[in-house]
């Protein structure tokens, strides 16, 4: 299953690095960055989830809140976000129901593994529908960041 530009964006609840459950219909009415990342300590990924960082103002300037979602444990994640001192959501898709929900999830993976996160970025509006939607099948490819601010920019 996979999800494309103006669907209603899947519902999920999943477990925070603060180890709360945190639901997407709470932030109803904000617009919402969704990044799928495959693993958290690798090169890429954190490469991708410092710009987000980094570039923080950029997006509470255009009204929107990031939340960042691979199939790592909470524990490894709040240990990640600690290390990079990421200041945005982070939630554990550790049973990838969402990841797969969203179109996101590899069969393969490297050396290996399988039911990893595809890196994905998705633009959610305030009543959340999805108006961007990209999914890499390359694991060293980044998301389009400019193109996820120009969405954002045309829902101001």
């Amino acid at each position: 299953m996979s999800v494309k530009i103006g669907d209603v964006a899947p519902d999920f609840t999943l477990f925070s690095t603060e180890k709360k459950e945190v639901s997407l219909n709470q932030y109803e009415g904000k617009n919402v960055v969704l990044l799928f990342f495959p693993l958290a300590f690798t090169g890429v990924c954190t490469t991708e989830l410092c710009t987000m960082r980094d570039d923080i103002a950029t997006y509470k300037n255009l009204d929107a809140e990031i939340i960042a979602i691979s199939v790592d444990s909470l524990f490894t994640l709040e240990k990640f976000k600690e290390e990079q001192n990421l200041n945005f959501t982070m939630l554990a898709d550790f049973n990838r129901e969402v990841s797969k929900a969203y179109g996101a999830l590899y069969d393969e993976f490297v050396l290996g593994m399988r039911g990893v996160s595809k890196r994905s970025a998705f633009v959610l509006d305030k009543t959340g529908k999805i108006q961007y939607a990209e999914v890499l099948e390359s694991a060293g490819d980044l998301p389009n960041f400019e193109k996820v601010k120009e969405t954002l920019s045309a829902l101001k």
